[in-house]
């Protein structure tokens, strides 16, 4: 590996944003996109927090799903909507190790979490009589760090490989941020053991998890299956519904990014399936969780009605 050819590069030309006949469109949809996301995400961790009735595992675990995706859209909205704003879209080469690292560290910490809170449900309803013992206080932290440690230190061997390979001076990266697929496509030096890598680690970090949550469903669905009334079926739907949701929405996308053949790899598929699980995932969470769910339109009442 010549490393000269890496040291010798500053920075890197974002190409996606580059598109001047929809530049403004592109900014005030963005700029939407991230207020949303922060508002909506932060009135669910302000209402968990306020609502004594809220402090139980699955809105613990929904509490962290809002702080990231708050941590998510902010690691890569931002420089956006100042790419949009700007005749030069350029990224410096450690702004760019920056923001891979924290943005693939998110998104492995959020496969995870979405794993832990399918094992909630699935003991809320498949074993309800052990629900707070098994889901205890402890259980809960152990394994909401064990998702954000997960996904840092995945990030970190990602990370390091990724900026190990070589450029050789082509620093144009045709997407909207700096991720993994864009970069093993620009480098000009053997990027099979960074595939390697992607589908290895994502057997533990993405695929595993994803089983974990057929798997806690498949138990799910047989259980309220045998329930007798169709309000308890309805009320025991209900709470899996939501998660249920954010699960395809961000799997699908992540899969397909991440985990699918390199032959199939197109830039422009590659930058809208990135905008949906970037963007708009974070943005629809707080309106799935809460559009719907009862729980939080009365603690809301309650917070209202103390002020």
């Amino acid at each position: 590996m010549d490393i000269r050819n890496q040291t010798t590069l500053v920075e890197f030309i974002i190409l996606g944003i580059s598109l001047p006949q929809v530049q403004l469109l592109l900014f005030s949809a963005f700029l939407f996109a991230y207020l949303f996301t922060l508002l909506g995400n932060i009135f669910i961790i302000t209402i968990t927090l306020l609502e004594q009735k809220l402090h139980t595992p699955m809105y613990f675990f929904l509490g962290n799903l809002a702080f990231l995706d708050i941590c998510y859209t902010t690691t890569t909205i931002p420089q956006m909507l100042v790419h949009l704003l700007s005749k030069r879209t350029n990224i410096s080469y450690m702004g760019c190790v920056v923001q891979l690292y924290f943005f693939f560290s998110f998104v492995g910490t959020e496969c995870l979490l979405l794993a832990a809170m399918a094992f909630d449900r699935y003991v809320a309803i498949c074993n309800p009589l052990r629900y707070t013992v098994v889901v205890s206080k402890s259980v809960c932290f152990q394994l909401a760090a064990a998702s954000w440690l997960s996904g840092f230190l995945n990030s970190a061997v990602h990370t390091t490989f990724a900026f190990q390979l070589p450029f050789c001076g082509n620093n144009h990266l045709d997407y909207f941020y700096c991720d993994i697929p864009p970069l093993l496509e620009l480098s000009c030096g053997d990027t099979s053991l960074n595939k390697i890598l992607l589908l290895t680690i994502g057997l533990f970090i993405a695929w595993t998890p994803f089983f974990c949550i057929l798997l806690s469903y498949t138990y799910i669905l047989s259980t309220v299956l045998k329930i007798p009334s169709s309000q308890g079926k309805r009320r025991a739907f209900s709470t899996c519904s939501s998660h249920l949701t954010v699960v395809i929405l961000y799997y699908v996308s992540c899969i397909f990014t991440y985990l699918r053949p390199s032959s199939s790899y197109t830039p422009s598929t590659a930058r809208v399936v990135s905008a949906l699980y970037s963007i708009l995932t974070p943005m629809l969470n707080p309106i799935i969780y809460t559009l719907r769910n009862k729980d939080v339109k009365t603690a809301l009442r309650n917070v209202l009605e103390n002020m």
